[in-house]
């Protein structure tokens, strides 16, 4: 990236800035109500109102009462905690699950195959990577008596598939069977109402919709049994233990009530147009790209796109030094730069080439995106993949990327 470039960040998926409103509470927190919120004084109390008021937002963008609501570090946290505790309580052999999970839960999982002996199936999906219910019902129908839970993600994190969570939900709840979705990528970014939807547990993170890092929300509904994974002082209702980050969870309740009046408002239809857009200006610059799994529905905030005969990492480093931020996958690995475990598991896509490199990169962005920084990065980008397949000269190879390797 040379001096004076904007960067075009495109990696939302992975992280989001902090809205101004949310670091400005943030602030007044740690300055002013820094208490902690379990003493019975009152610099304790003004900081448990503040902990209270920040649960209200939250229910209020999910559709829940705030009793359900528990704070926690992230979404791995309650990923975690809400499988495990499911595990415990059902004592079964046998979990449902889709081959496109996070890591978060599919290394939960591996880990309770490891230490429980449970069983795992992968529940079948189409092209596209979206779960068939129909087989779902088949297990269910079989093996109810045998299954301890059902998770499946709401949306995916790479491609953007959203999962048809009312069809599996509902299938689950007449079969009396818990249902666990990971919400990550959808909460904040599409409309969501938890007492009119079939799923019994939900999570969650605020960096993924402008909140802060070290923030997340495991969403138990009412009557289903929770067992803390973190034990010590009884906080957040006994289920999950240790004293609240008040900072944290006022940023994530800020972070809540800006996204529930965006979502009032509809901003994600205008999205979804920009997106549209920028995929279709991105085939028309490179034709022989390819848009995974472009056929299902998915997020307005998701473009997973596949360059034949090029490396994904060679791509994200032009496209980094070129000012472009995106990814191969998920960002969860410290900065280690995996292949695509979501394009793997869905199969060969339309523009592969056999025997061939294919690159697969995921560009994310968040509701403060505008088309003209979409438009720079079609060019950008354009140019990266031209340079690496040796199609643009060297001396217009704005820096080197083989000084990357």
């Amino acid at each position: 990236m040379t001096a004076g470039q904007q960067q075009i960040y495109l990696d939302a998926n992975a992280t989001t800035k902090p809205l101004p409103e949310v670091m400005e509470a943030m602030q007044r927190i740690m300055c002013e109500v820094w208490a902690n919120p379990s003493s019975i004084h009152r610099a304790g109390q003004l900081a448990r109102r503040e902990v209270d008021q920040a649960r209200e937002y939250v229910s209020e963008l999910i559709g829940s009462s705030g009793s359900q609501v528990i704070f926690t570090s992230g979404g791995t946290e309650s990923i975690n905690t809400s499988l495990r505790s499911l595990a415990r309580w059902r004592k079964r052999p046998l979990v449902l699950t889709s081959a496109v999970e996070h890591s978060a839960v599919r290394e939960q999982l591996e880990d309770l195959v490891e230490t429980n002996g449970i069983e795992i199936i992968e529940l079948q999906h189409d092209d596209g990577g979206v779960i068939q219910a129909d087989h779902l019902e088949s297990i269910i129908r079989e093996r109810a008596d045998d299954i301890a839970f059902v998770t499946v993600m709401w949306a995916n994190n790479e491609t953007g598939i959203i999962q048809p969570v009312h069809e599996i939900g509902s299938l689950c709840r007449d079969a009396g069977i818990p249902f666990h979705s990971d919400a990550t990528q959808w909460v904040g970014k599409m409309p969501i109402n938890l007492e009119q939807t079939p799923v019994d547990m939900i999570s969650f993170a605020g960096h993924k919709f402008h909140g802060p890092k070290g923030s997340g929300v495991m969403w138990v509904r009412e009557g289903l049994p929770l067992q803390a994974m973190i034990l010590g002082g009884g906080q957040e209702r006994r289920r999950r233990g240790g004293t609240e980050s008040v900072a944290d969870i006022v940023g994530l309740g800020v972070a809540c009530r800006e996204a529930a009046i965006w979502i009032k408002n509809e901003g994600y239809k205008q999205m979804l147009v920009l997106r549209d857009d920028f995929e279709a200006a991105l085939q028309s610059r490179i034709p022989v790209s390819c848009i995974n799994a472009k056929a299902s529905d998915r997020l307005w905030s998701t473009s997973n796109v596949g360059f034949p005969l090029v490396e994904a990492e060679l791509m994200l480093l032009g496209l980094s030094e070129s000012g472009v931020c995106a990814s191969a996958g998920s960002a969860c690995s410290s900065g280690a730069l995996k292949g695509s475990s979501v394009i793997d598991a869905i199969g060969r896509q339309p523009c592969q080439v056999d025997d061939q490199p294919y690159g697969s990169v995921r560009f994310s962005f968040d509701r403060t995106m505008d088309s003209g920084s979409l438009d720079r990065a079609v060019d950008t980008i354009g140019a990266v993949y031209d340079r690496l397949n040796g199609l643009l000269p060297s001396a217009q190879w704005p820096l080197s990327v083989d000084s990357a390797n």
